[in-house]
């Protein structure tokens, strides 16, 4: 491990405005980094800085020459007319040149013009291994494979890789800046809400992708599941100023909790000793037999380090749903649906139920339709087939992912109020500040506001409804961590039911009781949350699999018997014999060689990380370069094994 970037003492203004005072964060060759904070923090800011976007006031950047920084902002799309493939090839220029240079070699050594001339061809034979070598050392002969691998993670097929970038969506093209950066593989990859766009079967192999990262990672990002999976150091940014936390983001928030406690307790002793102090000099200073006492006592006041008293959590949204009254118990019954934008259906034969307190999880690959459904059963669009009804006494509140793109020039005052025009002023504040809108804040205009501030607007609206059925589209959509949890608890604890869409698993895993699963051709049921959804789908995986085999090897069999129903002679048993025998010995080899190779690695890993071992770069670079090839040796025996077993 080394550093590979510090950050000392860093201050940054935008004209008079304080953004960050004083900042403090190092980064490890090997390290995954959380950046979090409220919206607003200046932690976007800090990643332009470390990536050279953005000049600061004054402290210290410190990197180490040849350090390699990548860096994808917020929705950052790839502009370029180039296709798919062509602009991912762009990363590997170098390489490719090398490739180029292979090939005029190889044409060369095979003209016999060059044979009869023993030390130009000796000389070609030793250019074309030396470019070979560096062909292999850099990665030569895999990086179509890389590209392939990252595209296939990112949902992309081989059928898009002509298509020009220029005809896709904001959002493919966010992907497609995403798989660029992860193929050029800088030493730090510096990721800014890099889960925006991602369905969830993206975003697990993301998290996957991430976690075997040979560089080090810093992150922002808004997705908790994606965070406690991925980092092992969180820098949290509150109050202009950083502080860090070791482990996860779970990890963090129980660290932070029992830190202000611990932080809070010796506040408080200190403040009763104060308190004991002041009294007793109070009450003895002035009498002759305890005078130099309460001196002392003085003394001691005078030259005591007072703390502060803690500093909690900043001011939270203040968030509570509740209803007018109670709906039936039978909420919502969905029969053969099918529904569409167009003539054409996203899915077909949707059957499902709600009951009164459900809170039920719709999830699905990006495009399915779950968006649709939602606008479907709020009559926003028609079914092509099928009915749905609603049971008695059931009153609707419907939170679109677009109602947070709020354009009004209203103020925000003025937006809530319009809707309740019966309620006072005062009441209207009330409700906005318990959203975080205080002060002037309700007087700006709606078009003015940021992502976060829109959502938490609409979700005032939605509060003051008072339905006791909520249909929510992506709601913890533009919301920073803190005020994610704070709306997860108010929908916890509201007595009504709950029927929503969400890429965020975490919410999904706190909030879900029950999950359907869309498919084009229906919707699957799943009693539980999250971690319990994914734990069926991988045993039904299992299943399928196991099956598959089965049958395969059924039909094995079947074929042998046709096609060989005579029994086979004595000779071509043997020989048969002979080979399996030859077989199983050639396993046995290549698992213990395997086990060898694995055990060296893993040697080489923990030498690695002695300090009188990392300190030796000659040494590192010695380790690394066989770490490499014991890797290489270990891809090639796992290919025969394969094909052995």
């Amino acid at each position: 491990m080394m550093i590979i970037l510090q950050v000392n003492q860093l201050t940054k203004y935008f004209g008079a405005d304080l953004i960050l005072s004083n900042i403090k964060l190092e980064v490890q060759s090997k390290d995954r980094i959380a950046l979090v904070g409220r919206n607003g923090a200046g932690k976007s800011t800090l990643l332009k800085i470390i990536s050279n976007q953005l000049s600061f006031d004054s402290g210290d950047l410190i990197k180490p020459k040849g350090v390699s920084i990548g860096y994808l902002a917020q929705d950052t799309g790839l502009q370029t007319e180039r296709s798919i493939w062509d602009e991912m090839l762009t990363v590997f220029t170098g390489l490719r040149e090398l490739e180029t240079q292979m090939r005029t070699l190889e044409a060369k050594m095979g003209d016999p013009a060059y044979f009869e001339d023993e030390v130009a061809y000796a000389r070609i034979l030793k250019e074309y291994d030396e470019v070979q070598e560096a062909f292999k050392q850099k990665g030569g002969f895999q990086y179509e494979a890389d590209i392939r691998s990252v595209l296939h993670g990112l949902r992309f097929s081989e059928y898009d890789y002509q298509t020009p970038i220029e005809t896709l969506s904001g959002g493919q093209r966010t992907r497609l800046a995403l798989a660029k950066l992860l193929l050029t593989k800088p030493d730090l990859l510096i990721l800014d809400e890099p889960t925006n766009h991602l369905d969830i079967d993206t975003l697990s192999w993301l998290e996957n992708y991430l976690q075997g990262y040979p560089g080090a990672l810093l992150i922002v990002s808004h997705d908790r599941y994606f965070l406690d999976k991925v980092v092992n150091i969180v820098y949290e940014i509150s109050r202009k100023q950083s502080a860090k936390f070791i482990g996860n983001y779970s990890k963090y928030l129980e660290q932070k909790a029992e830190q202000y406690e611990r932080e809070m307790k010796m506040f408080e002793k200190q403040q009763d000793e104060i308190a004991k102090l002041q009294d007793f000099v109070a009450k003895n200073l002035a009498r002759a037999s305890t005078t130099k006492r309460a001196q002392s006592r003085r003394r001691q006041l005078e030259k005591m380090e007072v703390m502060d008293r803690p500093k909690g959590d900043e001011k939270s949204a203040s968030i509570m749903f509740d209803i007018d009254r109670q709906s039936g118990n039978d909420v919502l019954k969905a029969k053969d649906l099918s529904v569409s934008y167009d003539t054409n259906p996203v899915f077909r034969h949707v059957d499902f139920s709600m009951s009164r307190g459900d809170s039920v999880a719709l999830v699905g690959p990006n495009g399915i339709g779950k968006s649709t459904l939602l606008k479907t059963l709020v009559r926003k669009l028609k079914p092509l087939e099928g009915t749905f009804s609603f049971g008695a006494n059931v009153s609707i509140s419907y939170y679109d992912q677009q109602q947070a793109d709020l354009t009004s020039n209203k103020t925000v005052l003025a937006e809530l109020w319009d809707e309740y025009p019966q309620k006072m002023e005062k009441e209207i504040r009330t409700v906005l500040g318990n959203f975080l809108f205080s002060g002037d804040d309700v007087l700006k205009p709606v078009s003015t506001l940021s992502g976060g501030e829109k959502a938490r607007l609409a979700l005032s609206k939605l509060m003051m409804e008072r339905s006791n059925v909520l249909i929510l589209d992506e709601p913890t959509n533009h919301l920073d961590l803190d005020s994610k949890e704070i709306l997860e608890n108010a929908l916890i604890d509201y007595p009504g039911t709950i029927l929503f869409v969400s890429h965020d698993r975490y919410f999904i895993n706190r909030l879900a009781t029950k999950v359907y699963e869309l498919s084009t051709v229906g919707a699957t049921e799943y009693l539980g949350d999250y971690d319990y959804y994914v734990e069926k789908k991988e045993e039904a995986l299992e299943l399928e699999r196991l099956e598959a085999e089965t049958a395969t090897s059924k039909k094995v069999t079947s074929t042998a018997t046709t096609e060989a129903p005579e029994k086979m002679s004595y000779e071509q048993e043997k020989e048969a014999k002979r080979l399996e025998r030859q077989r199983k010995r050639r396993v046995e080899e290549i698992e213990k060689e395997m086990e060898e190779l694995e055990q060296k690695i893993e040697n080489n890993e923990s030498e690695l990380c002695l300090p009188e071992v990392y300190q030796d770069h000659e040494k590192v670079l010695e380790l690394n370069t066989a770490n490499e090839a014991f890797q290489e040796r270990l891809l090639a025996l796992m290919e025969e094994w394969e094909e052995l077993v």
